[in-house]
């Protein structure tokens, strides 16, 4: 993957991990999470894989604050962003201006990046192939809880519209959901799928057993 094709040719890597990728001694982030790397720029993620990264803007509000120079107005935006693979983050940014507000909400949600273990965990299905979740995962935010169930093949994504954005960019396509609490709130139910998604990589499968 060249760096001018991701548009990072004046990319100077200000940390250990982000000079082990430019120099191609780290060619994907799943050598990243394997070795337990921090990933503090999100230019790493660009780099790795920016040409199959998606985004899609989940809320915006206009949010106000008094001072002592009288009410000040800012924009908070939500995004999140995936490669419909195996890879999604999510972030919020707040800030005066409306794509300000996006850009850092976009930066955040980069650095916020998490693998996500998918699998058949149906027992109706059963096919072997990675288009649900493994096991039944949960995930908790504010008042909101969501509990993600796999799904046969076919069934698609029975969720709510803000968890469905989570799920195909996270690159699930069949899924159960059940969620409790405020979901209106689009932050905390968004966090709360992410959380549930980011909590299948907290159990050992028989897969993992034979891995080094």
């Amino acid at each position: 993957m060249s760096v001018a094709s991701q548009g990072l040719e004046n990319w100077v890597p200000r940390t250990k991990v982000g000079r082990l990728v430019l120099e191609g001694k780290i060619t994907s982030l799943e050598e990243i999470f394997r070795r337990n790397l921090p990933l503090l720029e999100p230019e790493i993620v660009d780099y790795l894989i920016g040409d199959q990264l998606q985004h899609e803007v989940i809320d915006v509000t206009i949010v106000q604050k008094m001072t002592d120079a009288g009410r000040v107005t800012k924009f908070r935006a939500v995004v999140v962003v995936g490669n419909g693979d195996g890879y999604v983050g999510l972030g919020k940014g707040k800030a005066r201006q409306f794509r300000e507000a996006i850009n850092k909400a976009l930066r955040n949600a980069k650095l916020n990046i998490t693998p996500v273990r998918r699998g058949c965990g149906s027992w109706e299905c059963t096919c072997g192939e990675a288009h649900s979740v493994p096991f039944t995962v949960r995930g908790k935010s504010g008042s909101v809880e969501v509990i993600l169930k796999p799904a046969p093949k076919g069934t698609g994504l029975v969720a709510g519209d803000v968890a469905k954005k989570v799920l195909k960019l996270a690159g699930i396509r069949d899924l159960w959901t059940f969620t409790k609490g405020e979901t209106r709130t689009s932050y905390n139910f968004a966090r709360a799928v992410f959380l549930a998604l980011r909590n299948t990589y907290r159990f050992m499968t028989p897969l993992d057993w034979y891995r080094s």
